[in-house]
């Protein structure tokens, strides 16, 4: 008889048990869509974030045997403090002046003749205006590197556009664009006035002379393609012979290269001219660039 319940209890022990390992396994219609289920053994112990340090959100969390604190000594050593203001790490250095060139008292005389960058001294002594001028001219003609040193194609460009006579132009009663061969700059006048001032261009190379003479202008296209030479003209105006005004494909200011005949220009005085010009416009050329 003892031997019955003994055995009643094994098997009503075994259910039991059963019955509480099913209850704690994944149903997938108890909702959850795939990402529940028990937790991996341990998972509980470590939730996302924790670790064996305590940080600042987990003020809460005991220590079994805590470590009193180290308390600051009453005569604390002083910090370091950042240097102070005029420390030489703190202030930056002062700005490096234009490189000086070998043509500044040249450069500084035609600036100050053509007016419209800004002050300079003639004495052949950079400062901080002169650079500012310098740099001012360089950008306005294509000069590279603008970085307002005085060189030799700068005080070209300046000295060429300086010496320019406008009045040498025989001017029409309309629009006329004006080419100095020999200085190598262009203008443009209408009744009589400048109403684009002297700018710099490069005409035909050697072999490829540019003619002087008056002419006009008879045909315009914002892009001309140039069959002979497969390069784009930027705002073409042709007056003679396949020569017209564009814009330089190339450095305006390399003076071993030059045209097959047109006048260089750069954009922004050939985007000027465009908005100038018109199919009729007096074209006047005068004088020879030096070595054709």
């Amino acid at each position: 008889m003892k031997r019955v319940r003994i055995t009643s209890r094994l098997v009503a022990l075994m259910v039991v048990t059963l019955v509480g390992a099913g209850a704690c396994a994944f149903d997938p219609q108890a909702g959850g869509g795939g990402g529940g289920g028990a937790a991996p053994a341990g998972a509980a112990e470590n939730p996302t974030g924790a670790s064996d340090t305590t940080g600042p959100d987990q003020r809460g969390r005991p220590t079994p045997t805590p470590k009193p604190t180290r308390t600051t000594p009453s005569t604390p050593k002083p910090t370091r403090s950042a240097p102070p203001a005029t420390s030489a790490s703190t202030v930056k250095p002062a700005a490096a002046g234009c490189p000086q060139g070998e043509q500044q008292r040249a450069v500084e005389t035609y600036l100050a003749q053509l007016g419209g960058f800004g002050p300079v001294t003639v004495d052949g002594r950079q400062s901080a205006a002169d650079c500012a001028a310098i740099k001012k001219f360089q950008r306005r003609y294509g000069i590279s590197p603008a970085e307002g040193r005085a060189g030799p194609t700068t005080s070209d460009v300046a000295k060429r556009l300086a010496t320019t006579d406008t009045a040498s132009c025989k001017a029409g009663k309309g629009t006329t664009f004006c080419v100095d061969l020999t200085r190598q700059t262009v203008w443009a006048l209408r009744g009589g006035k400048v109403i684009m001032a002297p700018t710099v261009t490069r005409t035909g190379m050697s072999g490829y002379r540019t003619p002087s003479g008056t002419y006009t202008v008879n045909y315009r296209n914002p892009k001309e393609w140039s069959d002979p030479y497969e390069v784009w003209l930027p705002y073409w105006q042709h007056f003679t012979q396949g020569m017209g005004f564009h814009e330089t494909t190339t450095y305006l200011h390399n003076k071993s290269i030059g045209s097959h005949g047109c006048v260089n220009l750069l954009h922004v005085d050939a985007v000027r001219m465009w908005e100038l010009g018109k199919v009729g416009t007096r074209v006047v050329l005068i004088g020879r660039r030096p070595g054709t």
